[in-house]
Order: structure tokens, then sequence, then C-alpha cells
């Protein structure tokens, strides 16, 4: 009870397990269709696609949100465009991978020599995060998007799965799969941007993949499995916040990583012939 009134007591790490609980919410339940749409290729692009719209900004001297959200949402709604019925192939996503990469480094030079980048701080957090140093106003910021995500998320969960189980037959039907991907990659975009500022750009993938594969090895129930992906997330975000808290020498973003990927490894070693309930 002490250790929980000195959590609640301290507003960074009331900051840090509200806005971390959202956003690993929005991670779980998009990440899980990222798995099951084969589209996990794309969250990895995206990853750099943050690092580079977050530099960006700060190149320009504009709020690192606005590049951090901007580029992310824009470059995924772009690869859902280019791509076939709203699904960014591997091609497309290469060819956004290298430009963003060369895109990344020239805005690295601009900014870390400029006199406002010179100590390269804001770069590092970025790429590894920095949900200790939420404010207040990032906080609720981080949170309201991604509650959003959630809400949207749950909205589309029933045809997006119809279309992304059998494209054909729910194009057949009627179901508007070009798009429904076009709107999950935006989902994944927004998600993306969030979960930077949990564990980084380097990282964020693991936080949309682990918890949703560890998901989908313990069920083969669709929506039990959602709901799954996002309460391992959530966990993970939760328990990696107290060890980092616990032992400060530990990243926050390593011991979130660390639950998700561990909580993959335990499930696909109690599911060794993928035996799933």
């Amino acid at each position: 009870m002490s250790g929980l009134a000195a959590i609640v007591g301290q507003p960074f790490l009331r900051y840090a397990f509200l806005a971390g609980a959202a956003i690993a919410a929005a991670s779980g339940l998009t990440g899980y269709f990222v798995v099951l749409r084969s589209q996990v290729f794309t969250g990895d692009a995206l990853s750099h696609v943050a690092f580079t719209g977050a530099l960006a900004a700060l190149a320009a001297g504009a709020d690192l949100l606005i590049g951090l959200y901007g580029a992310c949402v824009i470059v995924a709604l772009a690869m859902a465009m280019l791509g076939r019925r709203g699904m960014a192939d591997d091609t497309v996503i290469g060819s956004v991978f290298a430009w963003i990469l060369g895109l990344g480094a020239l805005f690295l030079s601009i900014y870390t020599t400029s006199p406002t980048g010179a100590n390269g701080t804001s770069g590092v957090n970025v790429l590894f995060g920095t949900i200790f140093g939420l404010s207040a106003a990032q906080a609720v910021i981080d949170s309201a998007v991604a509650v959003g995500v959630c809400l949207v998320m749950i909205v589309i969960a029933r045809p997006l799965l119809f279309a992304s189980i059998d494209q054909a037959v729910a194009s057949a039907r009627r179901v508007p799969v070009r798009v429904l991907g076009a709107v999950f990659l935006g989902l994944v975009g927004v998600t993306a941007a969030a979960a930077t500022q949990a564990v980084g750009a380097l990282l964020l993938l693991g936080l949309l993949a682990a918890p949703a594969g560890a998901a989908q090895r313990l069920t083969a129930r669709p929506f039990l499995g959602l709901w799954l992906s996002a309460v391992i997330a959530i966990g993970s975000v939760w328990a990696g916040l107290l060890i980092a808290y616990a032992a400060p020498r530990i990243p926050p973003s390593f011991g979130i990583l660390a639950v998700a990927t561990t909580t993959y490894l335990i499930a696909i070693t109690f599911t060794p012939n993928g035996g799933r309930v």
C-alpha cells in the first residue's frame, strides 16, 4: 500500500501509468490486426516514419508532436493508397522505408547542427521514449488520442475482421475493403506516433507485435484475442514502469518490451504445436 501511495503521489508516475495504459490499449487493439493481416513490416516502417517526422518538426522549430503525428498518419495513408485494397505491399513499404530513412538522416544532420539541437536530447528521447517525462498536457493529449483509436477500432473490428480473413468474399458482400484498409493504416499511424513517446521509435514495433502475437497463440477466438492483446499490452506497460521505478537504471522502454516479449515467449512455450483455445 505504501508503494501504491508513492506511485499515486508522484505526478510523473500518474501521467506515465494513465497515458501508458491508453497507449497500450490502442497498441494492443491495432497490433492484433497488424499481425492478423501480416502487416508487421508496415509497423516497422512507421517506426522510422515517427523518428523522421519528429526530427523534421524539431529541425523546423515546430512542436515535436506535429511532426510525429502528421508524418505517421500521412505516410500510413499514402502506403494504403499505393497498395492494393488498402493494404500496403512489401514493395511499397520497402520503397517508403528507404526514402524515410534517407530523410531521417537529413533531418538528423540539420537538427544536430542547429543551436537548439546541439545536445541531441530530443532526438534520443524520440528513439527510446520518454514516458516518465510526459507533462500533464502531453499525457492528456496522448490518452485522448489513444482512447479515440480504441473507440474507432471497436466500431470497425467486425467488418475489418471479415476483410482481413477473406478480402474477396468481403468485397462481394459489399464491405468497403479498401476504405477499411486505409482507415486501419491511419489508426496504426496514430498509434505509432503515440507509442513512440512511451517506448521510442526503435522499439514501438515490439509493443504492436508482441502482445498481439501472444494473444493469437493463446486463443483462436478473434474477439477474445483482440481484448487479450490489449490486456497483455497494458500489463506489459504497467509492469515495465514498475520495474523501471524500482530499478532507476533500467529504462522504462526496456522494461516494457522485456515484459511483452517474455509474455510472447511464454505463450509460445505453452502452445508448442500451435494449439489454442
